[in-house]
């Protein structure tokens, strides 16, 4: 039963697999790990080699870079059916650049093992194809992440954070703290907790332990550009 929900899986959320044949097919479904994570959890990349492809089955996670300094800019998120690799040297050689993932919510991901992914991609030109648009739909959205950073004043960049929230969640409180905030928007705590409080003050939002509660979406939007 397992292996037939794996297939089903697969077929829907990954564009080549129809187009393998069976024995290639079996390969993948035979040698896929199926885990579970709990909420809070991390699953770091290594940079030395890549960790295959992941298809997440459900949950949400965080794709984040660290840098040398230690913080954490968030890349992207990953919700049901979303495809992930690991790191870009799975398809470019000599490129290093590398995601870890962290589990926002309890999540289960199906994990395509290196030596599988790599013989696969290395032998059928539809997988290429697949892993070459992946990479690229990732790039344009880890430029678009940089363009916030690089163009985005804080104010602007923490209301549009609070706004994705809400919708992920579906409601105006979000159960987060100062340091997830800035952990996601790679600053200080001490920067977001000056800028929540000034969105308190202008009837944005309001602020208690471990929660902050969206008051008015209208002046939350009219931060965003």
């Amino acid at each position: 039963m397992q292996s037939n929900h794996m297939i089903e899986t697969f077929k829907q959320y990954l564009t080549f697999f129809s187009s393998l044949t069976h024995a290639q097919q079996a390969l993948i479904v035979e040698n896929t790990q199926l885990k579970h994570y709990a909420k809070n959890e991390t699953l770091l990349s290594d940079v030395s080699e890549c960790s295959g492809l992941i298809v997440v089955k459900f949950g949400q996670l965080r794709a984040f870079y660290s840098t040398e300094e230690g913080k954490q800019i968030t890349l992207y998120r990953l919700l049901d059916g979303d495809v992930c690799i690991m790191s870009a040297s799975c398809v470019l050689k000599n490129i290093t650049f590398e995601v870890s993932l962290a589990f926002e919510t309890d999540s289960e991901i199906y994990i395509i093992p290196i030596r599988i992914w790599r013989d696969l991609s290395q032998t059928n030109l539809t997988v290429q194809a697949y892993a070459m648009e992946l990479m690229a739909a990732r790039f344009s959205e880890v430029m678009w992440v940089m363009e916030q950073l690089v163009f985005k004043g804080i104010g602007e960049r923490v209301a549009t954070f609070l706004m994705e929230q809400s919708t992920l969640v579906q409601s105006d409180i979000l159960t987060t703290t100062h340091e997830v905030v800035a952990n996601n928007l790679s600053t200080a705590r001490e920067v977001i907790s000056r800028t929540l409080k000034h969105f308190e003050s202008d009837g944005i939002i309001a602020l208690s332990r471990g929660v902050i509660k969206i008051v008015d979406f209208k002046k939350l939007q009219a931060l965003i550009a």
